[in-house]
């Protein structure tokens, strides 16, 4: 596994637009810099740690990394703490053990817990990552109000390749009106990473703290039991660099050159990255992916290419719109005709009308659309294309176009593993309201809005054969369950 030590690319100082000042202090104090570390859960390639160590050791100050964890985040379960913790876990280990970082973990509410912990130690400078996330911009809206006037904060965009407020100063229509702007910018940031420095100042403020991560993890699946973890993908920053390049079946190393047209045949999920749980959680960066992508584009440009476009230029858009557009999870948020059009048909005749338990159970008329909600339910990931046509059936099947947004991205973010991500958010609102989309011939209950049904599905791949997969899938994890309730060891199906 590739040590944290990278060739230096440029100084350790990172471009200066790549963060930028939510507070200025006004009266200048020595002390610690404070990461808070949020979306960006790794120690490799990560500009916020790298722009703190910088800070600190220009400063000839300690440096230490704080995390908060919420009692109740947008719904996360076991599947989605379980596996978050399971990577801080490893986290923590890493950064005291090789840079000598003291990492601080908090429980309840940031807008408390941070403006205290840098009032305990004196800190001048808070560092942040970046997410537009309306909740997260609330909480460091009220840090900046709360802290004292001698405290600096700086935002760091170390989840694009192209920060948010470089790409572009609007909210973008479509990927098109996007990509050009990225592209233009991609020389001076699509770089390598400096090497990663230790801090020069020594943390010298007692910690007082042990973290009981057993406990706390144990305490996090129990309470979300409901939604229990998957087996398939180990979290943490060594898990996620052997997905991208491991040598035994590494996204780059063996599974890269299908990836242009197997990408969209649910059939074959080996065809896809595999990369997005631990993109969500930051525990990969995708500037990383995005370098080693493009080292080895000579071998099959078409594919690297096709993994560019939604790694930077479709992820980027999706951060785009919820960062400019307030009401990213409403029909509020879609362009007029959208609006206009669903309006129009809000009270077209559905030949079916399903409640939220029963499109939650998987209790519809369609073999297809179940499927591709049990592989959800049991596996924590739906394949893209699935998600469009179960998105979409949602709207066909519910009482008009804000239920059909509300039960969608309810359910994603109950059962994905990546869940509430902007993404998953845009993801719904393509779906439904035909977001970064153009209007199409209309039709009932969809007006303009881009129609997909089950016959399409089957001109495209093996409808059946989809089906019997989820179904192995299923019967698999009852199967591994039954055996754990006896006592047995479960064989473990991790890729």
């Amino acid at each position: 596994m590739a040590s944290l030590s990278r060739p230096v690319a440029q100084s350790a100082s990172l471009q200066p637009d790549r963060f930028r000042v939510l507070k200025e202090a006004s009266t200048k104090q020595m002390g610690p810099v404070v990461y808070w570390m949020f979306r960006d859960q790794r120690i490799r390639d990560n500009w916020a740690l790298i722009h703190a160590i910088d800070q600190a050791n220009k400063a000839n100050v300690p440096v230490a990394v704080a995390f908060n964890l919420f009692d109740q985040f947008l719904g996360a379960k076991a599947r989605q703490l379980g596996f978050m913790l399971k990577g801080l876990r490893q986290l923590h280990s890493k950064i005291e053990e090789e840079l000598q970082i003291p990492f601080f973990l908090f429980q309840g509410e940031a807008k408390e817990t941070i403006p205290r912990f840098l009032k305990d130690c004196g800190a001048s400078l808070l560092v942040t990552d970046f997410s537009p996330l309306r909740e997260v911009r609330k909480w460091k809206n009220e840090i900046c109000a709360e802290v004292s006037d001698s405290v600096t904060i700086h935002e760091v965009d170390a989840h694009n390749v192209v920060p948010l407020w470089v790409a572009s100063e609007k909210l973008e229509y479509s990927a098109k009106t996007l990509r050009g702007k990225i592209n233009k910018k991609l020389p001076e940031y699509l770089i390598d990473f400096p090497e990663l420095q230790r801090p020069s100042g020594k943390w010298v403020i007692p910690t007082n703290q042990l973290i009981d991560w057993d406990s706390l993890i144990d305490d996090v699946l129990r309470k979300g039991a409901e939604v229990p973890e998957i087996e398939w993908c180990i979290p943490g920053e060594d898990a996620a660099m052997e997905v991208l390049m491991g040598n035994k079946n590494g996204f780059l190393t063996k599974r890269l050159k299908n990836y242009s047209t197997d990408r969209n045949n649910p059939l074959k999920p080996e065809g896809l990255s595999g990369l997005s749980p631990y993109l969500h959680f930051g525990q990969i960066s995708a500037q990383r992916c995005a370098v080693e992508a493009r080292k080895v584009r000579n071998l099959c440009p078409q594919s690297v290419d096709s993994f560019l476009e939604e790694l930077i230029v479709r992820r980027e858009l999706a951060d785009n719109f919820c960062f400019y557009q307030p009401h990213y999870d409403s029909l509020l948020g879609a362009w007029e005709w959208a609006r206009n059009t669903l309006k129009v048909h809000a009270s077209d005749k559905r030949e079916y009308i399903y409640s939220m338990e029963q499109l939650e159970k998987a209790q519809t008329a369609d073999p297809l659309w179940n499927a591709s909600q049990l592989e959800m339910v049991h596996y924590g990931k739906m394949h893209g294309f699935m998600r469009m046509y179960w998105a979409k059936k949602i709207l066909e099947w519910t009482r008009g176009p804000e239920e059909a947004l509300r039960i969608a991205i309810y359910l994603n973010d109950k059962y994905e593993l990546d869940g509430r991500d902007p993404s998953g958010y845009v993801g719904c609102m393509w779906s439904i309201c035909g977001l970064h989309d153009q209007g199409w011939k209309e039709r009932p209950i969809f007006g303009k809005i881009r129609y997909m049904n089950y016959a399409g599905c089957k001109r495209k791949f093996n409808v059946d054969g989809y089906i019997a997969y989820v179904k192995r899938i299923v019967n698999g994890k009852k199967k591994r369950k039954a055996e754990t309730q006896l006592g047995r060891k479960p064989k473990e199906n991790c890729s």
